[in-house]
């Protein structure tokens, strides 16, 4: 597919016109329809500024230079790599200053790269060969031998997550995404886990993951950050999420177990 059809299923997929789409790159709708019919080869710089104002993923915008006849602009860097490593220590610091509640790092199939030990504390009891690296987020929170069966309110915790894999998938093209969705929303659900629970006497601010945890209901409210304008594909793939404990109950118990 050539560059031209690329950025107009972007645009599509955007819901923006062709004149929106010019006004913010300061061009026009005709150089824009011309570029999107083959009329007119764009240059690096628009092509690059396009993929901006269409706000596409960085790993997307190589593929739309190489589909202009440009080479990739944006590398892909091994976070092991000798130049990653201060933002290996930057993370690592984040995850630790974040204990005793617990955050890990994804990329952009949600195979965990970091984790502190408010994480490991929770994977406690699930299968071994979900604990293979790489260890993958989704698998270990759906999967039955997971954190699945622990989750109180696995119907809506479940629909959550399937939910944020949706929005990603409609935003982009990943077909490893993908084939991670279809496994996951297949799993068999867990005793119980058609059924919806009781959030308790109060209204929860966001929705909660209610996990059990040696006889102890612990909920949490999580968040995810990513990087500001990266220029790496895989520094632009990576997500930290934090999970705050919902209740005074959940951070007391946090703080007791690990003193």
């Amino acid at each position: 597919m050539g560059v031209g059809a690329l950025l107009r299923a972007w645009r599509d997929r955007r819901r923006i016109s062709q004149l929106e789409l010019a006004l913010r790159a300061d061009s026009s709708a005709r150089h824009i329809s011309f570029i999107e019919t083959g009329r007119s080869r764009p240059s690096q710089e628009m092509v690059l500024r396009l993929a901006e104002h269409l706000d596409v993923p960085v790993r997307e915008r190589n593929a739309l230079l190489i589909a202009a006849g440009y080479a990739p602009t944006f590398p892909e860097t091994p976070l092991d790599d000798p130049s990653m490593a201060a933002l290996r220590s930057g993370v690592e610091r984040l995850l630790a200053a974040y204990e005793p509640f617990p955050a890990l790092v994804f990329d952009g199939t949600y195979d965990v790269q970091a984790a502190n030990r408010g994480i490991t504390m929770l994977l406690e009891g699930v299968a071994p060969s979900l604990l293979q690296p790489p260890l993958n987020a989704m698998r270990i929170t759906m999967h039955p031998d997971g954190l699945a069966p622990r989750i109180r309110n696995y119907r809506e915790w479940r629909g959550h997550l399937l939910s944020q894999m949706e929005r990603q998938l409609a935003l982009m093209r990943s077909a490893p995404l993908r084939a991670l969705y279809d496994e996951v929303a297949a799993y068999p659900l867990p005793p119980g886990g058609h059924t919806s629970a009781a959030l308790g006497d109060h209204s929860p601010f966001a929705l909660p993951m209610m996990i059990e945890h040696h006889h102890t209901v612990l909920s949490f409210v999580s968040t995810i950050a990513t990087f500001n304008t990266p220029m790496d594909v895989t520094v632009s793939e990576l997500a930290v999420e934090t999970f705050l404990p919902a209740d005074a109950e959940t951070a007391d118990f946090l703080r007791r177990v690990a003193l």
